[in-house]
């Protein structure tokens, strides 16, 4: 069976699709990677098939505009004007992107998988085959048991199921884009629903892959057979990796350090986040991993119970960690409830404020602290307590038990395997 995997983002938005692509071939298919030409490195350790497409509005990351926007959580009028405005200039970036992947896709393909975010049920249909959304966060499925988590206000109950049609509304931003490679190079006829990514062409329910694991859900969930929360999509070490000298060195000159790691997540002023994190590792009196290198902090000079780290895999790193502080990104929050460690999540924006309350409700991390309000003595305090607390432990140890077991990625295989 040829897959053809499409997805776009950054590092965080993508691995989750490699874990699945390396999962296909490992079972004997022949899924075709297509992400950002800048996330190959995602693919080249596996050997894996990569289509590089364009990086799209990946390159607006150190736009100054973009990062007030992940800084304050698109909050209040001027962010809700700021998010209209990379709306509008993400548009023609995305163009590109999809023209990119409209050239991949006349290779062809017996299953089409696709972040909710591409339109490839276009390539799908055009193709006669299955097309299959693969989200990252629960903000596709409409359910009552809790808000869409990228409303960042407060709604009654019964406004939940209701809270999910901006998403909707988001999806058909794009629409025009979409409409003019449907009459264009793809051939296909303006019908209705043909924006709906949850709909096959027919009108049938597509099945969803849900890449997260229900043990961090409220309860009462009261999602569709057809859509299969299977569990969090890990991407392990690639064969032959071990961690530099150094690294080594640092974990085994002491007792487990702290991981502090905000991803590609970087607000309007990294150089003060770094600043608030190295004090309040200070404060806390622990060792640290400083994950730097995506641009979530910048540092000077730092002590020698601080290690400055670019990147390592989290299967291999987190298991090491006395606790893990991170931005509450999905795959980040995954890989720290996998390793059966507390967790200290500062959130900075979209479903990372959910990620870092559901964490809280279900006692594996102290509560959250924001990026906008980070301090120092706030951050050595959740610190202190996720390294301290014993109750904090015993549920991180028995979550990542339940998180271990899914093993989601396989699942989402099997899944896939009924429908070509």
């Amino acid at each position: 069976m040829k897959v053809l995997i499409l997805t776009h983002g950054t590092r965080g938005d993508v691995q989750p699709y490699a874990a699945l692509a390396l999962a296909l071939r490992t079972a004997g298919h022949e899924p075709v990677l297509a992400a950002p030409a800048a996330m190959a490195s995602l693919a080249e350790p596996y050997g894996l098939a990569f289509a590089p497409v364009h990086d799209g509005p990946n390159t607006l990351i150190d736009d100054p505009e973009i990062l007030e926007a992940i800084e304050t959580n698109y909050r209040g009028l001027r962010g809700k004007k700021v998010a209209l405005r990379v709306m509008r200039r993400s548009k023609p970036l995305m163009a590109r992107v999809f023209d990119d992947m409209a050239d991949v896709a006349e290779d062809g393909a017996d299953l089409v998988v696709h972040a909710p975010g591409i339109p490839a049920q276009h390539f799908a249909e055009r193709l006669g085959v299955p097309a299959v959304p693969a989200t990252m966060q629960p903000v596709w499925v409409p359910t009552a048991a809790f808000r869409n988590p990228m409303i960042p206000v407060p709604l009654p109950r019964s406004l939940n199921r209701a809270s999910y049609l901006p998403i909707k509304l988001m999806l058909r931003s794009f629409g025009g884009v979409a409409d003019r490679l449907r009459a264009g190079r793809l051939g296909l006829p303006r019908r209705r629903g043909r924006h709906d990514i949850l709909r096959r062409p027919d009108g049938r329910p597509a099945t969803v892959l849900q890449a997260f694991s229900t043990s961090l859900l409220p309860g009462g969930l009261d999602y569709p057979s057809w859509v299969h929360t299977t569990g969090f999509w890990f991407l392990p070490a690639a064969s032959g990796w071990s961690p530099p000298r150094e690294l080594a060195a640092f974990l085994a000159d002491g007792p487990p350090p702290v991981y502090v790691g905000f991803g590609s997540m970087a607000g309007t002023d990294p150089v003060r986040v770094g600043r608030v994190v190295t004090e309040a590792v200070r404060l806390a009196g622990v060792r640290a991993v400083l994950a730097t290198g995506w641009g979530g902090m910048r540092t000077g000079d730092l002590p020698e119970a601080v290690f400055p780290l670019e990147q390592a895999p989290h299967d291999w790193l987190f298991p090491r960690m006395a606790a893990i502080v991170h931005h509450g990104g999905s795959g980040t929050t995954g890989a720290a409830l996998a390793a059966g460690r507390p967790q200290v999540l500062c959130p900075f924006v979209a479903d990372q404020p959910f990620w870092a309350a559901r964490a809280h409700a279900a006692g594996v991390a102290p509560a959250p602290q924001p990026q906008r309000r980070l301090t120092p003595h706030g951050l050595a305090e959740a610190i202190r307590r996720a390294v301290t607390d014993r109750g904090l432990a015993r549920a991180a140890a028995q979550t990542g038990e339940r998180v271990r077991a899914e093993n989601g990625v396989q699942r989402a295989v099997q899944i896939l395997e009924t429908l070509a």
